[in-house]
């Protein structure tokens, strides 16, 4: 496989672009990223981004999809997994992340909140955003129904309470990245904890 003239396989040449992407995001911005930026940042020839996207604006598309992709993808259970561990699986995964070789959770969250920023005025983005916020709350919904269903947790409305603990994920995340609160993630679980999946359990 050739290190210089785009002969990797495509998935592989893919995410050495998505990953340039991401140095040089975290080094200019967004407003300021120009395609030569991530050039700069792999071993790969410039023009292989060229031959796989559409300019910048196409690049950064595929780029979004490839951010949520990393954390969509990164929880596994069975059907055997009980539905509080479930929970506690997504909702730790979205404020804390999973593991990456380079770059930590944060540093990825700061790059998809600086594009998350940036889709009010994206139809094509803010679309993106959008369905990977109802995918979020519909996989914590669903498993509070199958909680429900299963006896395990009293019946509540299960959509409004999903809608709520992906609000408060969010929000805490947008607070430790705009506000410097670092402790935001932390004190967002323990309240997720206390005040809304303690809550789930019939009273004794």
């Amino acid at each position: 496989m050739s290190d210089s003239d785009g002969g990797l396989e495509s998935r592989d040449t893919r995410d050495v672009i998505m990953e340039a992407t991401f140095r040089a995001l975290s080094e200019h911005g967004y407003k300021d990223l120009r395609v030569r930026d991530i050039g700069a940042e792999m071993d790969l020839s410039r023009q292989v981004i060229h031959y796989h996207f559409d300019g910048k604006y196409d690049l950064m598309s595929s780029f979004l999809e490839y951010v949520i992709d990393q954390y969509e993808g990164s929880v596994t259970v069975d059907d055997e997994t009980d539905p509080r561990a479930e929970l506690d699986a997504r909702i730790d995964r979205c404020l804390f992340g999973p593991e990456f070789d380079e770059f930590t959770h944060w540093d990825r969250m700061k790059v998809y909140h600086e594009l998350y920023a940036h889709a009010q005025n994206d139809d094509e983005h803010r679309d993106l955003f959008n369905e990977h916020y109802d995918r979020l709350r519909g996989s914590i919904v669903s498993v509070i129904e199958k909680g429900i269903e299963r006896g395990e947790f009293r019946e509540v409305e299960a959509e409004l309470m999903g809608q709520l603990v992906t609000d408060v994920i969010h929000a805490a995340r947008e607070r430790r990245l705009a506000l410097g609160h670092e402790d935001a993630p932390e004190e967002a679980r323990r309240a997720i904890d206390e005040f809304v999946l303690d809550s789930l359990y019939p009273a004794e």
